[in-house]
């Protein structure tokens, strides 16, 4: 696949999570606050996936801070929902990564749509940058093994 073409087939990873009773509000409700946790999660399962440990990523100085992060909620998660979060990118990298997630419970009832953007940025100089040539090519293998 050429690096210029910005689409790939969609890789789609499922990260398993159960809601925890210091994560809901009185009523049992899962606290906006934590769904960024939820989403982070499944972006590292996303990441692991395809062969980019965030660890080693930071070790090689680069990070990904998060620049934009959007919630939908549906229907709100509850204590003991078993949440299954599907997370996809479809469009190859530049000097951003856009992640679609949906969250729905065990039900398969849709609870939230979401979508983050992160920004590759060298870890030493705090300067973005464009995406690395040996991630690009883990998304592009990947997108061919989906």
């Amino acid at each position: 696949m050429s690096k210029k073409n910005s689409q790939i087939n969609s890789i789609i990873s499922t990260s398993h999570i159960e809601v925890r009773y210091a994560e809901t509000d009185q009523m049992g409700v899962v606290h906006h606050s934590v769904y960024p946790i939820y989403l982070e999660q499944a972006r590292l399962d996303w990441l692991k996936r395809i062969g980019m440990h965030y660890q080693k990523m930071e070790d090689n100085g680069i990070i990904l801070p998060l620049n934009k992060l959007s919630l939908e909620y549906k229907k709100s998660a509850i204590f003991g929902d078993h949440l299954e979060i599907d997370v996809s990118l479809s469009n190859l990298p530049k000097a951003t990564m856009i992640f679609d997630y949906t969250i729905k419970n065990q039900k398969k009832e849709l609870l939230t749509i979401a979508q983050t953007t992160l920004v590759f940025v060298n870890k030493h100089t705090k300067r973005p940058m464009r995406c690395p040539d040996h991630i690009l090519t883990l998304i592009e293998n990947a997108s061919a093994n989906n």
